[in-house]
């Protein structure tokens, strides 16, 4: 096996007593001694991750929209105005996700920002280079540190700690947009992996540990991949790799809302793949688990009617901390049942009853869905 990376702040991470995991090729923090408080501390308050694993990577020439119009399911036309983000796919020919990723128009100057998935990051640059030789386009890898900071008191938290020259800039910034200074490289995003609102925030690598310990001060809770994962699945929304990948279509894994359609002549990489998809309406339903009766719903579970047949399979689950319930995502065969319709979990070899509902299940720390 191969050495994993490690992210600037992995000895800050030690002296929190951080337990260690791999994930993407890196060895992050799991959690700082309970995942449970962690998940709990992000859905009351203000919790703090590294995902410095994570790559930003500029876009940047006279074809950068053209390219990035052609390699992404989303259409980046819909960024009119300079700091706004938006989230797609990028597919292969066949539909298939090759990654998900979050793109910004940069808030100053011309030019874009992706932040890719550390396991793909490498395979996506490999992949959209090869597919825009034609274009006059660089993609330029950015040694930042990314920290997340989430919680409902999480931006107010932070403010004590933003630069001067960008804090009241960051504190009115509206969901999905980003700010920025010329003097400083950093680059404050109100977006977010949580369900809950916040802040991400990229920076320098050498500023990143004195960063850390201030917002630590300032009552952040230090958390680990472990509430990252389950705050994700409560906010009803997909790991790479796990509720996608490129096997599955947008359409497949709950994101066609990610397509954009209009206007019919962007010839986006895997669109007339997705046409013939949409056009003969088969596809599999993505769709949310709550588990009535006892027991933890885990991905490869199968998923039964009312007659034991199989009808799809668990992609992603586990127990809710906030709902004190199981919860999963999972791809249906078919459209024989819908939302509200009662199923049944293989788990232990014995069916278990749930019911099929639409996600998310929590936002802003509140059940989305009917308990009972």
């Amino acid at each position: 096996m191969s050495a994993l990376y490690r992210t600037e702040l992995y000895p800050v991470h030690q002296q929190l007593g951080a337990t260690f995991m791999p994930f993407g090729g890196w060895d992050m923090p799991l959690h700082y001694g309970s995942q449970l408080a962690e998940h709990h501390a992000v859905r009351t308050d203000a919790g703090l991750f590294d995902v410095s694993h994570m790559r930003a990577i500029d876009v940047d020439g006279d074809a950068a929209q053209l390219a990035l119009r052609r390699l992404l399911a989303n259409d980046i036309a819909r960024l009119t105005t300079h700091g706004k983000a938006l989230y797609s796919c990028l597919l292969n020919p066949a539909g298939g996700i090759v990654d998900d990723l979050i793109v910004y128009r940069q808030p100053a100057g011309n030019g874009y920002r992706l932040v890719l998935n550390a396991a793909t990051a490498e395979r996506d640059l490999n992949w959209m280079r090869s597919q825009i030789t034609d274009l006059e386009v660089t993609f330029i890898q950015r040694p930042l540190a990314l920290l997340a900071l989430q919680g409902p008191n999480a931006r107010a938290k932070a403010a004590a700690v933003l630069p001067a020259q960008l804090r009241d800039a960051a504190l009115a910034l509206p969901p999905f947009t980003a700010t920025s200074a010329d003097d400083l490289d950093w680059f404050i995003a109100r977006t977010g992996y949580t369900g809950e609102d916040g802040f991400e925030l990229m920076l320098p690598n050498t500023e990143a540990a004195a960063v850390w310990t201030q917002l630590i001060a300032a009552g952040f809770t230090p958390c680990g991949l472990g509430a990252r994962d389950t705050l994700r699945l409560e906010a009803g929304m997909n790991l790479y790799g796990q509720d996608m990948d490129e096997t599955t279509t947008p359409l497949d894994s709950g994101v066609a809302w990610t397509v954009a359609w209009q206007p019919t002549d962007r010839r986006f990489i895997g669109r007339a793949a997705l046409e013939a998809q949409r056009a003969s309406d088969h596809y599999r339903p993505f769709v949310g688990l709550l588990l009535l009766g006892r027991g933890i719903m885990r991905p490869g579970q199968v998923v039964t009617n009312h007659h034991q047949d199989s009808i799809g399979v668990i992609t992603s689950g586990g127990f809710a901390p906030t709902l004190q319930r199981s919860i999963a995502l999972a791809r249906l065969i078919n459209k024989t049942l819908t939302i509200g319709d009662p199923c049944h979990v293989i788990i232990r070899n014995t069916p278990v009853a749930a019911r099929i509902v639409k996600p998310p299940f929590v936002r802003h720390g509140q059940a989305q869905i009917e308990l009972n």
